[in-house]
Parts: structure tokens; C-alpha cells; sequence
């Protein structure tokens, strides 16, 4: 075989020698000319793969029932994946996740979120985590749910003793529905990161502890960037004149996208004020508005009103939520890396 040429193969079929190459093994496992041609756009080193390693490989998804265009789904998220050997103790890290994930159906849906738990070292990295996670209590359903929703939730999970007082200071108990979300989202981020992003929070008014409290009720501000947080932040506790203590006991606030729906709803119930259409509107009744529905804040806040009126209103909402960030559409996006 020659570097950079197709490998191919001669077969016997019915008396005539036909030629196979990767492929045709491809054609033969059900894909597509387009399909094929993604996955060599992909991944053009599987052109020279020989039929009998390719055919293993794909013999492997296959039991594991990964059909065609899952292959296409994998090779697009992981397009080395077919460099790794495979089948090194492949039955045993099978009969192991089967145990784990009680069928191969939930295996599929694992294996489509991060094909890379295929090639993961066993010994030293997916049963050690797996035995952790066992020792905090999530198991079963929990550990499942969590893998999905964060894929890299093997080669990232690290806890250490002030990651632990982390959780510990949150204040959730491991009878909680939040535990899982608190250690996972924990487990997987970096200490300097949740450094930053308690000094974010903090900088406000608020203590360690409260803001340990909060990501207690809302894990999922460890994943949102520091920029939106202290955005929103600034909009309520400068803006709308609130105490950070409120964030605190309504987390949501920090979770709304600021100009489709925190700042509109905000500067239409400060118009409704100005227009003397009714006298200022309660905190407690406006922090209900927020978590409204868009029909019903709209039947609340607008139709209630004459028809003249109601339009006039529809039509200052409307313009506010066409407002974008200023320099939005210049904005370089910034990445460092794995964000947790």
C-alpha cells in the first residue's frame, strides 16, 4: 500500500474478485453517498483505513446500536475517534456500562453525547469516578441524568477539600433533589474559576455565604459567564433600585436574558407608572410579572388596558425588546478553553 492511496482489498463474490475499500465497508453498513462523503470531509484519514479494520470498528458501534447516521453524529463530534483501538478490553468496559446504564438504549444516548467514554482509559479514569460519585450517593438515575447533561463529566470531575467546603457552604443537604447539581457543577469546575465567580457575585453586597447559598438554589450559575451575571446584577441592584438580597432568594433574576425580557418588562411597567395608568406597582407584584409567561404578562400588563392604549403599549414593549447591547453586533467572542 502506498501512502496516501485508498486501501483496498480483493474479495471472491459469486465467482467474480471484486475490489473493497473503506468505502465500500461504509456503503455496505448502511451509509449513505452523502453520509460517506461527510465523514471523509470529517475525517479524510478514514479513506486509507483497510476494510478489515474499518469493518471491526463499525462491528463494535454496531453492537452497541449506533446506526449510520449516528455514525455521522459521532465522527462530527469526535472525528479522531476512529484512530483509538477500539476493541482493548472492549467487552469488559462494555458488560461494565451495561451494569452502569441498565441498557444499551441509555448506552446509545451516552455514548452520542460523548463518544470519547469509549476511549477513556478504564482502569485509571472511568471507574475511579464512577466509584466516587457512588461514595457521594449519586448513582443510578442521578449519575445518568448528569453524564447526559455534562458529557465531559469523566476527565473533568476533581474534588478537593475546598471544593468540598464549597458544597458544604451551600447549605444543600444530599437528601436534596440540588445535591447532584451542586457536586457535579462543583466536581467539574476549576477552583480559580469558582473563585472568579463568587468574587463576581460578592462585589455587590453580598457575603461568601450568601452567594454559596444562592448557587445552592440555582447550581447552574457555575456555567454562566461572569459578564452576564454582573450584566444583570447591575440592571437590578442599579437600575430597578433592588436589594442583591432579592437575587438571593429569586436566582431567575440572574438567569433572564437582560434585553428580550428583564429590561423590556422593567421600562413597560415604568411607562405604565408614567402614563398615570396606575400608581407604582409593587415590588412583590413586579418580581411576579418577571417570571410570567410571555401571554400572560402581555394579559396582564397590556390587553387589560382600552384598545387605543393596549396598542400603544404592545408597541413600546415590542421596540424594547428589538433594542440590542450596544457594540453587540461587533462583540468578539472571547473563549478560554473549557469554561468551567
Amino acid at each position: 500500500m502506498e501512502i496516501g492511496l485508498d486501501y483496498e482489498s480483493e474479495e471472491t463474490l459469486g465467482g467474480n474478485i471484486v475490489t473493497v475499500n473503506a468505502e465500500g465497508v461504509l456503503r455496505s453498513w448502511g451509509c449513505s453517498e452523502s453520509e460517506i462523503g461527510k465523514l471523509f470531509e470529517r475525517f479524510p484519514s478514514m479513506r486509507k483505513y483497510g476494510p478489515d479494520t474499518l469493518q471491526s470498528k463499525l462491528n463494535i458501534l454496531g453492537s452497541l446500536g449506533l446506526t449510520a447516521s449516528d455514525l455521522i453524529r459521532t465522527v462530527q463530534c469526535r472525528p479522531r475517534l476512529f484512530r483509538y483501538s477500539l476493541n482493548k478490553r472492549f467487552d469488559e468496559r462494555i458488560e461494565y456500562f451495561l451494569g452502569l446504564f441498565k441498557t444499551k438504549e441509555v448506552l446509545r444516548k451516552v455514548i452520542l453525547r460523548n463518544p470519547s467514554l469509549l476511549t477513556y482509559n478504564f482502569e485509571n479514569q472511568i471507574k475511579p469516578v464512577v466509584s466516587l460519585y457512588e461514595e457521594i450517593g449519586i448513582t443510578g438515575n442521578d449519575f445518568v441524568l448528569m453524564l447526559l447533561s455534562r458529557p465531559t463529566l469523566i476527565p473533568r470531575t476533581s474534588l478537593n477539600d475546598e471544593k468540598w467546603d464549597y458544597i458544604h457552604k451551600t447549605g444543600v443537604s444530599k437528601e436534596s433533589k440540588m445535591y447532584k447539581y451542586v457536586v457535579t457543577l462543583v466536581a467539574i469546575s476549576r477552583v480559580e474559576t469558582i473563585r472568579e465567580k463568587l468574587a463576581n457575585i460578592e462585589k455587590f453586597g453580598l457575603s461568601t455565604e450568601e452567594v454559596l447559598g444562592l448557587i445552592g438554589r440555582s447550581p447552574y450559575l457555575l456555567t454562566m459567564s461572569t459578564e452576564k451575571v454582573q450584566r444583570n446584577m447591575t440592571f437590578v441592584c442599579g437600575t430597578m433600585k433592588m436589594s442583591p438580597q432579592v437575587v438571593v432568594k429569586l436566582p431567575v433574576l440572574l438567569q433572564l436574558n437582560l434585553e428580550s425580557k428583564l429590561k423590556p418588562r422593567f421600562r413597560l411597567v415604568k411607562k405604565i407608572e408614567e402614563m398615570g395608568l396606575v400608581s407604582k406597582v409593587e415590588e412583590s407584584r413586579f418580581l411576579s410579572a418577571i417570571r410570567m409567561t410571555e401571554k400572560r404578562f402581555i394579559e396582564v400588563f397590556i390587553d387589560c388596558y382600552p384598545q387605543d392604549v393596549a396598542q400603544e403599549l404592545m408597541e413600546f414593549y415590542t421596540n424594547m425588546k428589538c433594542v440590542k447591547r450596544l457594540a453587540e453586533s461587533s462583540k468578539k467572542e472571547v473563549r478560554k478553553g473549557f469554561p468551567f
